[in-house]
């Protein structure tokens, strides 16, 4: 499938945001354009964030600054449709394999090995497939308030209403979904940082496509790769760190038991008065977390 038409956000519009003074990287991925941030020593053994739904590297900037202190370089791509990437206009576009393909691409131009992949919501589904297939560039994981989708999973009635709430609407209101998944309130500018990537409802369809291709059947579109993820690390004996919010409506601090019993890891660590995007209500912490994990 063809790019067809693609909104690139001017980059006055990410000037001034709060907390957020780190210089974009580039690279154009066939008709694509990646933005990345590149934080830390280049030398360092890199970690690679992976953010997922409706977010951007935005969310890992309170986070990523203990790990690259500690002398980790640390790579925060915004994946397509998102961020300071470019932003495919067409929902159908947007697939798992390709936001895959796109993740292994910019893992191969930047010869990343050795690298500790960390991975939240929509980022899980995307990294831990990576780690799975690239074996031989990434060598530990960190996991966050996340999961695999093989079409077996159960849907609750309040995501259905989600997906439904989605299909329709064009505009969808960026920072009001993230306000409604913190623990402890974020201010305006921090909102209107999640809305600076998303200026008009065209620049969108990638925000909306990720509840459309989650697959609700085992023979939906992403099921079997899902399930072939899941099966691989279950045998899995790299390291692995799973740090999970204590009040997640989305997903709850009893699913990341489960998941991470069912991937081989050890019982996730509960990172109190934090809700589902737990990189806003205790990033500093938890990036400190990661950095110990990491030089330990």
């Amino acid at each position: 499938m063809t790019t067809g038409e693609t909104v690139r956000v001017p980059d006055a519009a990410f000037e001034g945001l709060p907390g957020f003074g780190f210089a974009p990287h580039h690279t154009m991925i066939g008709d694509v354009r990646i933005a990345y941030l590149d934080e830390g020593p280049r030398d360092g053994p890199p970690v690679w964030f992976m953010h997922g739904e409706p977010t951007w590297s935005y969310l890992w900037r309170k986070v990523f600054p203990p790990v690259a202190a500690a002398g980790f370089r640390c790579i925060v791509p915004d994946l397509a449709g998102f961020g300071r990437s470019d932003k495919p206009t067409d929902v159908g576009w947007y697939s798992y394999d390709r936001h895959v393909e796109l993740g292994a691409e910019l893992l191969e131009r930047l010869d990343l090995r050795e690298t500790t992949v960390v991975v939240h919501d929509w980022g899980g589904p995307i990294g831990l497939r990576l780690a799975v297939e690239h074996p031989g560039r990434i060598t530990r994981m960190v996991i966050m308030d996340t999961g695999l989708f093989t079409g077996e999973q159960a849907m609750s009635p309040a995501w259905n209403a989600f997906r439904d709430f989605v299909e329709r609407t064009e505009d969808l209101p960026i920072s009001m979904l993230v306000r409604g998944a913190v623990a402890r309130a974020i201010d305006d500018e921090v909102a209107a940082a999640y809305d600076a990537p998303f200026p008009a409802p065209e620049s969108k369809a990638g925000a909306r496509a990720f509840p459309l291709m989650l697959p609700t059947t085992p023979d939906a579109p992403g099921a079997a790769a899902g399930k072939r993820v899941l099966e691989a690390l279950r045998e899995d004996r790299r390291a692995k760190l799973c740090l999970w919010a204590d009040s997640d409506p989305i997903i709850p601090f009893e699913v990341g038991e489960r998941f991470a019993a069912a991937i081989n890891a050890d019982p996730p660590e509960k990172i109190a008065q934090a809700s589902h995007f737990l990189q806003e209500d205790a990033g500093e912490q938890i990036g400190h977390r990661i950095a110990d994990w990491l030089a330990a």
